[in-house]
């Protein structure tokens, strides 16, 4: 391996990091050399990947976190220091996704499978908070709570988690393609704020890849063959390219890259911009 790409030496917290898109991302830096914390609400699943990452020779610690909790977000960032010594490089991936009118649809066709309710219903209070609360809320404090300590050490490498859904509208997403246009705004504000410190903010907007949480989506034929034929490339790729563009985020390739978000989507987004 080059180097520059290397993050021996590094630690890295990756929050949502016990399935999917986290998982992936916490494997794959541990890989390429850093020791990893993994938090999620979930125990058993933190805890299976940490015992992975350990297999590949580099520390763990596995935390049980909700980032809608600020409180719990500073404890969790305290432990996670204390344990493995340091956080240089903090993902940011947990995240809620809602699907649904926010509004009734008067004569509406039929329910759609994919909805989290039907069209005579109108989104809720708390679920649009608890979409909000995690997917901008749980950015903003983990990235506060890590903050402090990157600044202070004037180094480190915030990675965002975004979605193609901040840049291309979709139907019935109004709260998450919000919550995720949020975050890639904050990722802008967070770079200026603090590249003068030596730490990095980006982040990564996925398109399409298949998930736990898109398991229902990429059960229905029908959506996965329209969407395959929206992408200049024609298939779906595997959530490792994921973790394989984490790693050059996190490393010191890419010093002198700050503020920006990429999409890694397979051309989806070029064929609109």
């Amino acid at each position: 391996m080059l180097k520059d790409f290397s993050l021996e030496g590094k630690t890295a917290l990756v929050t949502g990091g016990g399935r999917g898109i986290g998982r992936a991302i916490a494997l794959v830096m541990a890989e390429a050399g850093a020791d990893v914390a993994v938090a999620a609400r979930s125990s058993e699943p933190v805890s299976a990947v940490a015992a992975e990452i350990e297999a590949l020779g580099r520390r763990s610690s596995a935390q049980v976190l909700d980032v809608s909790d600020s409180a719990d977000v500073d404890a969790t960032v305290r432990r996670v220091i204390d344990t493995l010594g340091k956080i240089d490089i903090l993902v940011n991936n947990a995240g809620q996704v809602a699907v649904g009118p926010i509004s009734p649809l008067p004569e509406a066709p039929k329910e759609d499978p994919h909805w989290d309710w039907g069209h005579d219903e109108r989104m809720s209070d708390d679920l649009f908070h608890r979409i909000l609360e995690t997917n901008l809320g749980g950015v903003l404090y983990c990235c506060r709570a890590v903050g402090e300590h990157m600044l202070r050490r004037r180094s480190g490498k915030v990675i965002n988690v975004a979605s193609t859904s901040a840049q291309l509208a979709y139907p019935f997403e109004a709260a998450y393609a919000s919550s995720k246009a949020a975050v890639h705004m904050l990722t802008k504000v967070l770079a200026l704020e603090w590249g003068p410190y030596s730490v990095n903010v980006n982040g990564i907007s996925p398109g399409w890849f298949s998930t736990e949480m898109t398991q229902r989506v990429f059960e229905n034929p029908n959506i996965l063959d329209k969407a395959k034929a929206m992408l200049p490339l024609g298939r779906f790729t595997d959530v490792r390219d994921l973790g394989l563009l984490a790693v050059y985020l996190a490393s010191p390739a890419s010093d002198w890259m700050t503020g920006q978000v990429i999409l890694l989507d397979g051309g989806e987004a070029g064929i609109h911009f």
